[in-house]
C-alpha cells in the first residue's frame, strides 16, 4: 500500500511487549527460546525489555507504527557494552528462570549491534522493516557511532536482500544458537 503512513519513535518502557515479540521473531526458534527463557519466554523477554541496561532494554529500541498502531520494533546496542548488558539480561534470567545460557558473542567493540528486528505479521510487506532499520541506522550514526553490525541466517535471503539494499555488506560469518549466520556491517558514509 503506497500511501501507508509509517512512523518510527523511540520506545518507552510500555513498549516491552512489542520489543519481546520482535526478539522472539528475530530468534525464530521456539525451542531455543524455551531452552533459554523458559516456557513463558514471552513474559521473560518482556521483563528483560522493561529493565534498563539489558541487551533488549526499551532504552535501545525503536518502535514503528502504521496508521497509529504498533507494527514492529528494532533493538540494538553498542557492541563494546555486550558483557555489561549481557550481565543485566542474565540477572533477569536468573531471577525469572533460575539459570543463564551459554551464548557465543554475536557482536564486538567497534560496531553498534542491531540485535533484533520484528514486524507483526499483519504489517509485513508494507515497508515497516525497512523503516525500522533505517531509523536505527540514522539514530546510531547521529549518536556518533560509525558502524552498524548485524547477523542474518544464511537461509533468510529476504532479510539479507533488505539489509544489502540499505548499505550493509557481508564481513564474515558468526555462529548463533545452532545456525551459522552472515555477519553484515554498514559503515557511516
Amino acid at each position: 500500500m503506497a500511501d501507508t503512513k509509517i512512523t518510527t519513535r523511540p520506545a518507552t518502557r510500555e513498549d516491552a511487549e512489542i520489543i519481546a515479540k520482535a526478539i522472539a521473531m528475530a530468534i525464530g526458534d521456539e525451542e531455543a527460546l524455551r531452552r533459554y527463557c523458559g516456557d513463558d519466554y514471552m513474559a521473560v523477554l518482556a521483563e528483560i525489555a522493561r529493565c534498563e541496561a539489558t541487551q533488549y532494554s526499551w532504552q535501545y529500541a525503536i518502535v514503528a507504527e502504521v496508521e497509529g498502531r504498533v507494527a514492529g520494533a528494532v533493538v540494538g546496542y553498542d557492541g563494546g557494552q555486550l558483557y555489561t548488558l549481557r550481565e543485566g539480561t542474565f540477572a533477569v534470567l536468573r531471577r525469572c528462570v533460575g539459570r543463564t545460557p551459554n551464548i557465543v558473542d554475536e557482536t564486538e567493540a567497534g560496531e553498534y549491534y542491531l540485535d533484533s528486528v520484528g514486524v507483526l505479521p499483519e504489517y509485513r510487506g508494507l515497508g515497516v522493516g525497512r523503516a525500522l532499520v533505517e531509523a536505527f541506522c540514522r539514530r546510531t550514526f547521529m549518536e556518533g557511532h560509525t558502524c552498524v553490525g548485524l547477523i542474518v541466517d544464511y537461509e533468510n535471503h529476504n532479510a539479507e536482500t533488505l539489509y544489502t539494499s540499505l548499505g550493509f555488506r557481508r564481513i564474515n560469518t558468526k555462529p548463533f544458537f545452532t545456525h551459522q549466520m552472515w555477519h553484515l556491517q554498514r559503515v557511516m558514509e
